[in-house]
């Protein structure tokens, strides 16, 4: 399957030299990676991918001090045979939490200060479920950012407590039960776990 795959960055020439690894994984080395926003993966037209399969990318930014860990950025496939991702903003590897699926999609390698994108060939069916597993994790960091920041709020709050005895009349001050900012909480709470995005609305 040589020359299947293109890769072009803003600025460079196109890069066709996807070496292989399998039959199913394709890697490619990209130079001087750091200042890189974008990169756009294509079929060239060749050879078409084999029937009901698809092309996973991944893309593994240069770390010294470390082996490349993959994270994956989407796929490609005879219906879509171009798409660009914008790789400026992913995390370097010591940013990224320890247990990474895709960290040995294409087995364990020296130390590369390049970045790498590899290309795996797999059954179009790998395509929905990893969108559904992204898709769930997202949702799920939501959920826990949404619970962390309330609580955060209503701790806040709490800590400028004070009962009726304690207060002092400030005109034109408003107050409002703490018991009021826990019922809201709660409120919140209970439709954030019904559905998540319930705030769109």
């Amino acid at each position: 399957m040589s020359n299947v795959f293109g890769l072009l960055v803003s600025g460079r020439l196109v890069q066709t030299d996807f070496m292989p690894l399998s039959e199913t994984q394709f890697l490619v080395t990209i130079p001087e990676a750091d200042a890189i926003n974008h990169a756009a993966v294509f079929l060239t037209g060749v050879t078409p991918l084999p029937a009901g399969t698809a092309g996973m990318v991944y893309w593994s930014w240069p770390d010294p001090s470390a082996p490349p860990n993959w994270q994956l950025l989407g796929h490609i496939s005879n219906a879509k045979p171009s798409a660009i991702f914008k790789i400026g903003n992913l995390k370097k590897l010591h940013e990224l939490p320890n247990e990474n699926k895709f960290s040995s999609a294409f087995g364990q390698q020296q130390i590369c200060h390049n970045a790498q994108i590899g290309i795996s060939i797999e059954p179009e069916e790998n395509v929905q479920l990893l969108a559904s597993s992204v898709a769930s994790e997202t949702t799920n960091s939501y959920i826990t950012f949404a619970q962390k920041m309330l609580e955060n709020l209503v701790n806040f709050v709490a800590s400028f407590s004070v009962t009726q005895e304690q207060m002092t009349p400030t005109p034109g001050v408003l107050y409002i039960p703490l018991n009021t900012l826990h019922t809201w909480y709660q409120n919140f709470e209970r439709r954030l776990q019904q559905n998540p995005n319930f705030w769109k609305n």
